[in-house]
C-alpha cells in the first residue's frame, strides 16, 4: 500500500512539472531519482546508487551509464535516462552495449515517465531486444505495481525476478498479438475457426466472409464478458444490500415490546405530564432495555426500564447522564421515584 501511494504521488508530481522540465539532467533529478528513492535505495549513498557508472567497452574508454544500483557491492540494475519527451525506441542499442560490461542482470531504460526493464532471457549476458516489464508511471495498474515491488530494496531477489521475467515477457507479447487479432483477424486465425465450422471448401471468398464474422464474434464475446462481470458486480452489491436489510429486519424482529413495558411508560408519562407536554415523552424499545426519551432525542434520556430479566429495574439519570439502576418489586414502584424523574427533566430544561 505504501509503494502504490508513493508511486501515485510521484505520478502526480510528474504531471504537474513535466512542462517545466527542459533538459535530460532535470528529468533525472525531478523524475528518475525520486523513482529510485521510492524503490528504497538511498540516492545520496554512492555505494547504493552510483551516478555516471563506468561501462567501458573494449578499447573504448570513458563510457558511462547514468546510474547503477548496487547490492552487496555488485551492480544489480543499470539505468539509462533520457529527456521525458524523447522516444525510447532509438536508445536500446546504447543500453545494450553497457549491459554486457557491467555484469548486471537487469537494465532500465527510462525517460522518467515510460519505464522499460530488460534482462538476458534469450542469450546469457546479452540484453534482450524486448523488455520484460514496461509501463507508463502516470497510468499504473495494480498488477504492474506488484511487479515494480519486486525491485524494491527490501524485496529484491535476482533469481525470482529472472524466473518471473520470462512469464511477463511472453505474456506481454501474447496480449499484443491478441490485441492485433481483435482489430484485424489474420488469415491463419480465420482459417482455423472457419475450418472447424464450415463444411465446404475454404475459398478466398469464404475466408473474406469469415474474417468479418470472426471479428464480430470476438467483439461480441468481449462485450458479453464485460456485461457479465458488470452484472455480477451489480448483483453482488444488491445481495449485500439485501443481506444488510434482512439483518436489520431480523434485528428489529428480536425486539418485543411487552404490555408491562407500556404500563411502565404510562406511569412515567403520568408523573411527568405535570411538568412537560405529553407529546414530548417518547419511548424507544431495544433488545437491552425499554428507553424513555425527551423530544425523541437519544441525548435526552429520561429513564430506562429493565424488565426482561429475572429482576426489574428502573434506570435513572443524573446531570452527567450517568445511569443508576433502582430495584423494582413491581412496576408500580416507579411512582416512588417521582422526584428523581422530575429532576431529570429539569436538567434538560436548563440546557
Amino acid at each position: 500500500m505504501e509503494l502504490i501511494n508513493s508511486l501515485k504521488s510521484l505520478a502526480e508530481k510528474i504531471n504537474q512539472l513535466k512542462d517545466k522540465i527542459n533538459t535530460e539532467e532535470s528529468t533525472k533529478h525531478a523524475f528518475v531519482l525520486p523513482f529510485i528513492n521510492v524503490l528504497g535505495y538511498d540516492t545520496y549513498n554512492p555505494t547504493e546508487v552510483m551516478p555516471e557508472f563506468t561501462a567501458d567497452i573494449g578499447l573504448k574508454k570513458g563510457e558511462k551509464v547514468d546510474y547503477a544500483i548496487f547490492q552487496n557491492g555488485k551492480p544489480i540494475l543499470i539505468i539509462e535516462c533520457k529527456h521525458w519527451e524523447e522516444n525510447l525506441n532509438s536508445h536500446n542499442s546504447q543500453l545494450f552495449r553497457y549491459f554486457h560490461t557491467t555484469h548486471s542482470r537487469f537494465a532500465l531504460l527510462t525517460n522518467g515517465i515510460e519505464y522499460r526493464f530488460f534482462t538476458d532471457l534469450d542469450v546469457a549476458n546479452k540484453m534482450d531486444e524486448k523488455p520484460f516489464l514496461e509501463f507508463d508511471i502516470t497510468r499504473l495498474k495494480e498488477n504492474t505495481v506488484n511487479e515494480i515491488a519486486k525491485f524494491h530494496k527490501s524485496n529484491f531477489d535476482e533469481e525470482k525476478i529472472v524466473d518471473n521475467a520470462s512469464s511477463l515477457k511472453y505474456t506481454k507479447e501474447i496480449k499484443k498479438l491478441i490485441h492485433e487479432e481483435l482489430k484485424a483477424p489474420t488469415e491463419p486465425l480465420v482459417r482455423l475457426f472457419a475450418s472447424q465450422i464450415y463444411s465446404g471448401r475454404l475459398t478466398e471468398r469464404v475466408i473474406d466472409e469469415f474474417q468479418d464474422l470472426v471479428q464480430k464474434a470476438f467483439s461480441q464475446t468481449i462485450s458479453d464478458n464485460v456485461n457479465d462481470r458488470l452484472n455480477a458486480a451489480i448483483n453482488k452489491e444488491a445481495e449485500k444490500q439485501q443481506l444488510e436489510t434482512n439483518s436489520d429486519i431480523e434485528e428489529e424482529s428480536k425486539i418485543i415490546t411487552t404490555e408491562e413495558e407500556l404500563d411502565g411508560f404510562r406511569i412515567v408519562v403520568a408523573i411527568l405530564r405535570r411538568r412537560i407536554d405529553v407529546g414530548r415523552i417518547v419511548h424507544r424499545d431495544t433488545q437491552s432495555y425499554f428507553g424513555i426519551l425527551l423530544d425523541n432525542n437519544n441525548r435526552k434520556p429520561l429513564c430506562r426500564l429493565h424488565l426482561n430479566g429475572g429482576k426489574k429495574y428502573l434506570g435513572l439519570f443524573d446531570e452527567n447522564k450517568k445511569e443508576a439502576k433502582q430495584y423494582l418489586q413491581s412496576i408500580d414502584d416507579i411512582y416512588q421515584f417521582e422526584e428523581q424523574l422530575l429532576t431529570t427533566v429539569n436538567y434538560y430544561e436548563k440546557e
